[in-house]
């Protein structure tokens, strides 16, 4: 109890410093229940883009949302967002709020799960990350894992979030996400790891690419350097494994819906995930090139933070991950 109110203060501390930072004209003070609450409403704005979408999420009535935000902003001395008919935009101090905002409320949700762990209960919110186009491969069974979870601890909400590799990695990391799954790319002293499942990974082309009528052509890895290549654009095994093998990225995408979209304009080649690509290949659109050659295979882990000690929930749910996909320590490395 005393490491998670030592949390906490640390937190507020750390806002009210770097808050200084961003404006030091008007000193922000105590942080209040009040300042909380318009802070989880400045959160919501932003993460759901806009007041709009907030009203929905909120369930409180759009000038409500709008007096919020501007509440916080004369509080805080800022002006954090811009609203009108060109859209929803925040400022640059707006953004350095932001996250600000996400750490504190991050450390708030964990006093919470450690006054919890102290009456051995489970309860609050767990945050989930989980890379995309997970869920149509067969070897994953993170949904059997939730069923676990819930019939465990039913009185948790759950949230779970589709990130791309880096995001989860920092999310985890500064207590966003109190859970993550991503493929392995390179290990962190400051994070535990459980590997869960793997995943084949095959370079396609789509229907209108000059390949697609040669299914017999002989390949390799050399061959395809004439070709355009389309990548994913942080380090991740498929970015490992153009650059090991010299494919020249000549358009980029952050997801995999992305890169499946390059591939489909018949102008690029792209490694998918089979189990994602098997739904275009049945509808001719696109299909494998030397599947047995031009291919490389990831595994998934689960991660987590490795200090502070992990709350009750989140180490319920990654013990039901275990269980589901019948890991047995969640101390495995990632290879680099």
């Amino acid at each position: 109890m005393r490491k998670s109110v030592t949390l906490i203060k640390s937190q507020v501390s750390l806002f009210s410093y770097q808050y200084m930072q961003v404006k030091t004209s008007a000193p922000l003070g105590q942080i209040s229940d009040m300042d909380l609450r318009l802070l989880r409403v400045f959160r919501t704005v932003v993460d759901c883009g806009g007041m709009a979408a907030a009203e929905l999420e909120l369930n409180i009535g759009i000038s409500t949302v709008s007096r919020h935000v501007k509440d916080l902003e004369t509080r805080l001395g800022l002006t954090l967002c811009r609203r009108g008919r060109a859209g929803f935009a925040l400022t640059p101090e707006g953004e350095q709020i932001h996250a600000l905002t996400t750490q504190l409320l991050a450390a708030t949700d964990a006093f919470r799960s450690g006054v919890d762990d102290i009456h051995q209960r489970m309860g609050g919110a767990l945050h989930i990350a989980v890379f995309d186009k997970t869920a149509s491969n067969p070897a994953s069974h993170i949904a059997q894992a939730i069923a676990l979870f819930t019939a465990q601890a039913p009185d948790v909400a759950l949230n779970l979030h589709v990130a791309t590799l880096t995001a989860i990695e920092r999310g985890v990391l500064d207590g966003q996400y109190q859970v993550g799954i991503i493929p392995g790319h390179r290990s962190s002293n400051l994070l535990a790891y459980l590997l869960l499942f793997d995943e084949a990974m095959s370079l396609y082309c789509g229907l209108t690419h000059p390949l697609f009528d040669q299914p017999t052509a002989p390949l390799n890895w050399g061959g395809l350097r004439a070709h355009r290549f389309a990548g994913l654009g942080y380090h991740s095994p498929n970015m490992e494994v153009s650059l090991r093998e010299g494919l020249p990225r000549r358009a980029t995408g952050f997801d995999q819906e992305s890169i499946a979209t390059l591939i489909l304009s018949g102008q690029f080649l792209g490694f998918l995930p089979d189990h994602y690509a098997e739904s275009f290949v049945r509808a001719g659109q696109m299909r494998a090139l030397q599947s047995d050659v031009l291919r490389y295979d990831c595994q998934f882990f689960a991660i987590t933070r490795r200090a502070p000690q992990a709350a009750a929930a989140p180490q319920e749910i990654v013990d039901c991950l275990a269980q589901a996909h019948g890991a047995v320590t969640a101390q495995t490395p990632v290879g680099a």
